[in-house]
Parts: structure tokens; sequence; C-alpha cells
């Protein structure tokens, strides 16, 4: 089977979270010689397959098959492969079935490693990811199967291939406030104590502030807010409570302490109720490891361009990977339609990526 052709392949396989669409046991049967280990909880598919060329280094290519779901308005069939006008359409092209094609295909055809190869796919990255990639890192751990490196083929390229990796990404950080109030009249607001003009005078201080300045590595960590609702929906009556969300991607600097004490600083006095919950944690690869000189020499070697070294954006499993002490790196395709209508990649990313990867296993030292 042709790079393109697996591709097209998995693109037309529907794999809407937590489904895989068959995909693991497809895999599993196209690594002809791998070892298979399946790690399925409830209703997610995890597979981790692995070959031992020789002692050396574990270098795995980590990934996920689900995809979220297509929506309505597609200008052609998003779980048919078209290719059309110089693109590859279909939901998952970018996000992440491209990077996908290109690391299967990369290993498939690889006669030799200095070490061992191996895949860590789930069906569980576009939910909850209770299930997923975690579960399969603790399976390893447990049998000291860990991986030395991971390069998580997520799309990061911003304006042409080649131009960006990831060696980290910030964290996640959400907050759920409730601030209390006395319900009353609108009549006699001097009788009650309107939870909506106390925050009103707080939050242009609070509203896109950031509460670090971040460093050579990390954009500062900015508090948003991203809901706030109070009141009946009625003119006469001042609510007795408001209830705000926000969300911090917090670089290494910031701690929830520092996002409480932010807080605690601009409600001083107010009575209220703060929950933190943290979604994902910081994290940095050190830019001289192992796997960082590897990738970057790849993509030179086929590009012809010196990658930046990016931490931003959203989370990804590599954050799992990372909790684990493994050097992790991303790097796959441009960024610019995931999760939107009418996504898509082309051709010549998905094959330059193909010969990234194929050259960082020649190549690895």
């Amino acid at each position: 089977m042709e790079l393109i052709e697996l591709l097209k392949k998995l693109i037309e396989s529907k794999s809407e979270t937590p489904d895989d669409g068959g995909l693991l046991d497809f895999i599993e049967s196209y690594l002809e010689g791998f070892t298979a280990i399946r790690i399925d909880k409830e209703d997610v598919k995890n597979l981790f397959i692995y070959k031992k060329f020789s002692e050396g280094d574990h270098l795995c290519f980590a990934g996920h098959v689900d995809v979220v779901p297509a929506g309505k308005g597609w200008d052609t069939n998003p779980y048919e492969m078209v290719e059309k006008d110089g693109f590859i359409y279909g939901r998952g092209g970018q996000d992440m079935k491209g990077g996908l094609a290109a690391f299967i295909q990369a290993v498939k055809v690889s006669e030799s490693f200095c070490g061992t190869l191996s895949l860590l796919l789930t069906s569980d990255e576009e939910g909850e990811a209770i299930n997923g990639t975690v579960k399969v890192l603790e399976y390893l751990k447990e049998k000291d199967m860990l991986p030395d490196s991971v390069i998580v083929a997520e799309p990061t390229c911003s304006n042409i291939f080649g131009d960006a990796i990831k060696i980290g990404r910030r964290g996640s950080i959400n907050g759920y406030l409730t601030l209390k109030g006395k319900q009353g009249h609108a009549a006699y607001p001097e009788k009650a104590i309107n939870p909506i003009h106390k925050i009103a005078q707080v939050l242009g201080n609070m509203a896109g502030v950031n509460i670090d300045d971040g460093d050579e590595f990390f954009s500062p960590s900015k508090f948003v807010i991203t809901d706030i609702r109070a009141g009946m929906q009625v003119t006469n009556v001042s609510p007795n409570e408001l209830k705000m969300m926000f969300n911090v991607r917090n670089t290494t600097i910031t701690s929830q302490k520092e996002v409480r004490m932010f807080v605690d600083k601009h409600l001083d006095g107010l009575d209220y109720e703060l929950e933190l919950t943290q979604g994902s944690y910081p994290f940095r690869t050190n830019a001289d490891s192992k796997v960082v000189h590897n990738i970057d020499r790849a993509i030179e070697s086929v590009t012809g361009i010196k990658p930046e070294h990016s931490t931003a954006g959203g989370t990804s499993d590599a954050r799992f990977v990372a909790g684990f002490g493994i050097e992790v790196i991303e790097f796959g395709v441009k960024n610019d339609t995931i999760h939107g209508l009418n996504e898509r990649t082309t051709r010549a990313e998905v094959e330059g990526l193909f010969q990234v990867f194929k050259n960082l296993i020649k190549q690895w030292r």
C-alpha cells in the first residue's frame, strides 16, 4: 500500500471518539513482523506495537486515530478522501491522520534501526483522554517498556511545512468562581448586594491580564474569562449570586497557587468561593535532548528549513508522555483547518512528513 492510499484508508474509516473505526486492527495487521499489545479500557481502544531491531534507544511514534465529529456544511463528504485543487480533504487529514499515515509507513519500510521502534495509538485523544495514552504509559511503566523518546505527529507547522516543532506545552488551569450577594428588588439597591456590580468594579483588572511575564520558552499565563452568568432573566430583581468560569494556560512559572493569589488580590473583601482544577501541566523538553537534535536534523535535511522550537497552542497527549519523564516533541503537517469544516492537508506535506520520519529513523544517533 502506498502512502496516500494508506491515508485514504485512514480518512475513510469513520473514527469519531471513542470509536477507532477498526483502524487499530488494520494497523496491527499492516505492520507485519511487529509485536502488538492491546490495552483497551471500557469503550476506548489502545494499541502499542513495537519491533526490536537491535540493542539501543527505544523511539516511539505516538498519536490518535479518533477525530472530532465532522459537523454539517462540508463541500465534500468528510469521510471520503477527496483530492482537488492541490489539497486533500477529509476529516482528520490534518488532525492527525496525515501524521499517522506518515509514521506508520515510515516504520513499515524501515529495514534497520539502532534500537526499538514502536507506535502508541489511542482512540481517546479528542475526548476525555482518561482511558487512552495515559493507560498505555502506565502499562509500559509496569512492564519496564517505556520509550526513551517519543514523537507525537500532531499538526505543528504554521506557514510552511517544516517551520515549527513543539518542544513543550503550557498547562491548563480551570477556574469556577461563585460570588455571593444578596437578592433584592432592583428599585431598592441599597437593600441588596448585587454581585454583578461587585465583579464589574474589578473585572477590568482581571480579564485578559497576564499573571506572569512568561519567559524565553513560554508566552505569559493569561487570565481568560470564558463565562459569566447571574440573575433570573428579569429586570426587577438583582441576583443572589454570580458564577464565573475562567481558564489560565499556565507556564512553568505559574501554578494554582499563583492563580488563587491573583483572584484573592482582586476580590479581597468579597464573599466568594473558588474551585480550581488542573486539566494539564506545563512541560518542556530540553532543546539539547537527543530527540530534538535528531528531528531538527531530519527536517532540515528534507526541507532545508531549521524549525522554530515552539510551546504555543493547546494541549495534546504529549503532556501525558512528559509526565513519565520521557523526552517528547511534536511534529506534523500544517495546522490551519483542524476541527473545522473542509479540513484539509496536502499531498506534499504528508509525503514530506513521511520523508522526515524515514530520515530520522535512518540517521538516528
